[in-house]
């Protein structure tokens, strides 16, 4: 009796503490044949893509026993397939999403997404993401941005600046940089002159954002925190027949008609304009800090960078979100994932490149340009200028504004005629 007691003990003590071991195992026990799978778009080339692959490493690290699935798609084509993709029996576990209401919104409405305000509070996200960069993370019962759930979580900010060659501003006799829109319309008169294409610019309905960002900005420039507010969160109507939008679309229509932004832009994707101020064909590229790695590591000439002269507000926002859908099987993965994605580790990464990190140190990136660069983002969160992306407020607005802004570019429609169906458009959309 007494030795088969022993034994029994024995046994129970072993069980134990096996399970104690498996509980305290990390990364391992529980996890052990797991795949984890990531849908991203951005580029491994990027400041962010780049970003990611040092969370993988420290992500794989803390499960060893997990397989990872790290899938690249493109922008438009998880906006194309989100619906399908976060509501079929095989979801991914963790998504990168496009924020607004026509786009994050809609997924948060339809509950294809997770809440994650539980998890802010947990991990402390709110505190590294705040003011204007938390905006587009949380979305109300109707997916209207601004309030409610926190639905994703952004890594980093963007704003949109023009980048230049200095050889070119030099040899068309531009001898220090504009400070107003007036001394910006002076420059690019210069440039024509000298035989040069001011911006270059794009206009395809596949990824030509150029032109958009182009209109949008001359909004800005014009407008009043509280008129872009009314639009971008739908609190007030919106006359866009009037004000900086407007005289917005009036400006951009005369920058086409003047050959700032080159012409036959019908065919070209943002990529192909990069390429075309890569190439030394154009003095000025209009994008954000997504290309700021790449045009330094591939510019052959000297080159530098400048918002928009003059504006009262400029084009930026947030970067894209992690979101996690409502039917993935390892949540609790997911958000480990997103935290690591704002670790200090990663968001310094991030920040060495250019990538404008919101939980990073500034004063830790080495390179001057760099940090030059991201402290000018830095000024424009603190004082509350950014005027976010025009396509956020109405589902189909992106569509829609890049089809419209083909037509003006190709010279088939006018800004009045563009105004029009922007009113319609978007009061359809908010139900004004």
């Amino acid at each position: 009796m007494k030795a088969t007691l022993k034994a029994r003990i024995a046994a129970g003590l072993a069980v134990v503490l096996l399970a104690g071991a498996a509980g305290c195992g990390g990364g391992s026990g529980g996890e052990a044949g797991k795949t984890f799978k990531i849908v991203q778009y951005e580029t491994p080339s990027t400041a962010q893509g780049q970003g990611w692959q040092k969370a993988l490493e420290i992500f794989k690290a803390k499960h060893p026993d997990v397989k990872v699935e790290f899938q690249q798609t493109s922008f438009d084509a998880f906006r194309q397939n989100a619906k399908i993709t976060l509501s079929g029996n095989d979801v991914p576990d963790v998504v990168e999403f496009n924020k607004g209401n026509a786009d994050g919104g809609q997924l948060a409405a339809q509950g294809l997404l997770e809440p994650l305000t539980d998890q802010v509070t947990k991990y402390g996200w709110d505190k590294k993401v705040t003011g204007s960069m938390a905006a587009f993370a949380k979305y109300d019962e109707n997916g209207h941005a601004g309030s409610g759930d926190w639905y994703g979580v952004p890594n980093i900010g963007e704003y949109v600046m023009f980048y230049y060659d200095k050889a070119k501003f030099q040899q068309a006799g531009i001898t220090k940089l504009p400070t107003t829109l007036a001394e910006f319309e002076a420059a690019m008169d210069k440039l024509k002159a000298a035989g040069q294409i001011p911006i270059s610019s794009s206009a395809n309905t596949s990824q030509g954002f150029n032109q958009m960002w182009i209109w949008y900005s001359l909004v800005s420039a014009l407008a009043t925190r509280q008129q872009v507010d009314d639009f971008m969160f739908v609190k007030a109507p919106v006359d866009f027949h009037s004000g900086p939008w407007k005289d917005g679309a009036d400006k951009f229509q005369q920058w086409i008609d003047k050959g700032y932004v080159g012409d036959k832009l019908g065919g070209l994707s943002f990529e192909q304009a990069t390429v075309n101020f890569l190439s030394g064909k154009t003095a000025m590229l209009i994008w954000n800090n997504g290309e700021f790695a790449r045009i330094r590591k591939d510019a052959k000439f000297g080159w530098g960078y400048f918002t928009l002269p003059g504006a009262q507000l400029s084009m930026g926002s947030s970067g894209h979100l992690w979101g996690v859908p409502a039917k993935a099987k390892n949540k609790d993965l997911a958000y480990d994932w997103i935290n690591t994605t704002l670790s200090p580790e990663v968001q310094n990464v991030i920040g060495q490149q250019g990538g404008l990190p919101l939980a990073g140190d500034t004063a830790k990136i080495t390179d001057p340009v760099t940090r030059q660069f991201t402290e000018r983002f830095d000024q424009l969160v603190k004082a509350d200028t950014l005027s976010f992306y025009p396509d956020y407020p109405v589902p189909g607005f992106l569509d829609f504004i890049q089809t419209h802004m083909q037509a003006m570019s190709n010279r088939n429609e006018t800004a009045a005629q563009y105004l029009d169906a922007l009113q319609k458009f978007y009061d359809d959309g908010t139900k004004r």
